[in-house]
């Protein structure tokens, strides 16, 4: 999965997936399907993925491989969701979280 590399000499970056909509803060986006959320919304002008519990601090790509928190969601409804490593798939619901969001 690349972040929307469109020609890496080693990677195979190629999107073969078909072009989709989501839908991010109400906001209605285009994805690639089965590209990384992360990657979409990157692409889309979205850097914040959440907010810190104490400090309401923004928060977004760090790792990009799932071992941290950062890009953390609320994915269809459910909270805390690695946007880095979940593919894309048309009609995703998808909200800035806020601290530790419950979600579902």
């Amino acid at each position: 999965m690349c972040l929307r590399v469109k020609n890496h000499v080693i990677l195979d970056c190629e999107h073969t997936g078909k072009e989709v909509e989501i839908l991010v803060d109400g906001k209605v986006i285009k994805a690639f399907e089965g590209e990384p959320v992360l990657a979409a919304l990157l692409n889309a002008g979205i850097k914040i993925n959440r907010y810190t519990v104490k400090r309401k601090e923004p928060r977004g790509l760090f790792c990009g491989i799932g071992q941290c928190t950062d890009c953390a969601m609320v994915v269809d409804g459910k909270a805390n969701v690695r946007t880095c490593i979940t593919p894309v798939q048309a009609g995703m619901v998808i909200q800035t979280q806020d601290g530790l969001s419950k979600g579902e």
